[in-house]
């Protein structure tokens, strides 16, 4: 049984030892160098003000025209091609010329360019030099899913100093990335190494799942396979029945026990990462959640003239359906919003700034029984939920085993929390990231720890390369 749990171990670190090392050096780049985004903040600071005379049809117009027969968002903001109407529903969308209902698909590289100009210019970006680099379904920092209902994406590239790149969604217009030189250059040694994400793979999203999966289990019996080997080896060392190791093997042994508990945590939450519900729920809502939220009253009933009332200051206003009734949202900056209850049945005389605890309350009274009433969450919540909006409320509702988290200032469904999500959230999140509360609170300690236990696993790593070249060497080798 020794026999075996060696030859395991040897040639599993013979095969996985650069991987180990490759994993713990990226997740450290990635700790300060996330994936490019584009954050909420720079979306809202490029968007343009809305010119109400420009809207020749209403929402509800809109909606009709888009042929979505179930719709529950209709988002209105400018372009510099004029005023578009977003329409959502739940698993498609559209958009249209808010003049006359015509498609408002961007096919033409000028109008891309022209976009990206203008959105670069309100964000204070230089634009001087922008030019249409491709049109593309993917590149390297296009390869994720939520990309996928706006390919082909139009690629401009800014020419200033920061060397930022713009992505424009020829589906709907909108700017839905922008990567810096900087980023880019951390990120191929960062984000793409440490999730084996080169194009060519992750475009290709089943194939890129299965083989990351699998190597991600082969590392965890690795893992494994050594801590079980270390742990018998340093009590016969204690009771004096083994000979202690030396040289490269000595520094590998006591790394190894030194680091143990984190390397195996670490990677057995990295190969969590890409459960994607094999072993615990995806955090979905069910077939009779999802109907009870599509179940979204008549848009006619939503009044053509009223948004032309909305502030001058309104960068987008988006109407959608909730609890049984319509509301309608302008945002005005980043942080700032008016939001009233918008139906012609039942027209709010004032604007507040986010949804009540009673409203969630109706809502979710739609898809499930039985539920306490919503909460806020705190900040420093276990499961703590951010809104697409900074410092917007955040609402939980219990009901039974399940929970769900609403954003106060959209009305969207964040997160569906079952005990299995539940589970997966301390031993993926926590326990890979190292997101718990306490920590949070101190971040700087929480990079320091990052920072020093995967360097610890780095170095331990180092010894397992060394050691796999020697044995390799030492086979190969003719005698």
């Amino acid at each position: 049984m020794m026999r075996a749990l060696i030859l395991l171990h040897r040639w599993l670190g013979v095969a996985f030892g650069l991987l180990f090392a490759m994993w713990f050096a990226t997740g450290i780049v990635m700790h300060f160098v996330p994936f490019p985004s584009l954050t909420e903040t720079e979306r809202v600071a490029g968007l343009m003000p809305l010119d109400p005379a420009a809207a020749g049809l209403g929402p509800a117009a809109a909606i009709a025209a888009s042929g979505i027969d179930v719709a529950d968002r209709v988002r209105l903001f400018n372009r510099v091609d004029g005023a578009v109407y977003l329409v959502s529903g739940a698993i498609s969308f559209r958009a249209l010329r808010a003049s006359d209902g015509t498609s408002a698909a961007v096919t033409s590289e000028r109008t891309a360019l022209a976009i990206a100009v203008d959105h670069a210019r309100r964000r204070g970006l230089e634009a001087s030099g922008a030019a249409f680099v491709e049109r593309a379904d993917h590149d390297q920092w296009t390869v994720p899913n939520r990309y996928d209902p706006h390919r082909p994406l139009y690629r401009i590239a800014l020419h200033d100093e920061p060397g930022t790149d713009l992505y424009i969604s020829s589906a709907t217009g909108e700017v839905l990335l922008d990567t810096t030189r900087h980023e880019r250059a951390w990120n191929y040694v960062g984000s793409v190494a440490h999730w084996i994400y080169p194009t060519g793979l992750r475009r290709h999203w089943a194939a890129w799942d299965r083989t990351v999966w699998w190597l991600s289990l082969a590392a965890v019996f690795a893992a494994a396979s050594g801590a079980l080997l270390g742990s018998l080896r340093f009590r016969k060392a204690c009771r004096r029945l083994a000979r202690a190791p030396t040289g490269w093997h000595a520094w590998h042994h006591v790394l190894g026990l030194l680091s143990m508990t984190f390397v195996l945590t670490w990677i057995v939450s990295g190969w969590l990462s890409m459960d994607h519900g094999r072993l615990f729920s995806r955090g979905e809502v069910t077939a009779a959640e999802a109907a009870g939220l599509a179940a979204s009253p008549p848009w006619p009933r939503l009044p053509f003239v009223e948004w032309s009332g909305a502030t001058e200051a309104a960068r987008e206003i988006e109407w959608f359906a909730f609890a049984g009734t319509f509301f309608r949202r302008e945002r005005i900056g980043v942080a700032t919003q008016r939001l009233r209850r918008w139906d012609s049945q039942a027209v709010e005389p004032a604007p507040r700034s986010f949804l009540t605890s009673a409203e969630i309350d109706a809502q979710i009274a739609r898809i499930s029984s039985g539920c306490s009433p919503a909460v806020l969450i705190a900040p420093d919540d276990s499961y703590s939920a951010a809104s697409s909006m900074p410092g917007a409320p955040v609402f939980r509702s219990v009901c039974g085993d399940v929970w769900f988290h609403v954003d106060g200032a959209s009305g969207a469904l964040l997160e569906r929390l079952d005990p299995s999500r539940r589970t997966y959230r301390w031993v993926y999140s926590a326990l890979h990231s190292w997101d718990v509360p306490p920590l949070m609170a101190w971040p700087m300690l929480r990079s320091s720890l990052m920072v020093m236990l995967c360097g610890l696993g780095l170095l331990f790593s180092v010894t397992g390369v060394v050691l796999g070249w020697r044995r390799l060497r030492r086979d190969l080798t003719p005698r």
